[in-house]
């Protein structure tokens, strides 16, 4: 896992004005060309990214390129480990 954050462009998210209701949780602002801009030079299908809050209180929208470990599985046609279709009686 990377520490390193990376930021979408040209997107800026904002906390609740402390008059909004309950019911909204954050105000997002784009910045139509940057944010195509940026996209237009990424090439994945999806892109997850996760509202956070600075020590200092701000809020920002960072990438969230966490991705599953593969994990190596058994080849399950040939059976796991010295498994030999001749070894069948019938």
């Amino acid at each position: 896992m990377s520490d390193d954050i990376e930021f979408v462009d040209g997107l800026f998210v904002k906390k609740p004005n402390e008059a909004a209701p309950d019911f909204v949780k954050c105000g997002i602002s784009i910045n139509r060309k940057k944010l195509g801009n940026w996209l237009r030079g990424r090439d994945d299908e999806w892109i997850n990214i996760q509202v956070k809050e600075s020590k200092g209180g701000k809020w920002y929208a960072e990438i969230d390129n966490w991705k599953p470990e593969k994990k190596d599985t058994p080849d399950e046609k040939a059976g796991g480990d010295d498994f030999v279709d001749s070894k069948i009686p019938f």
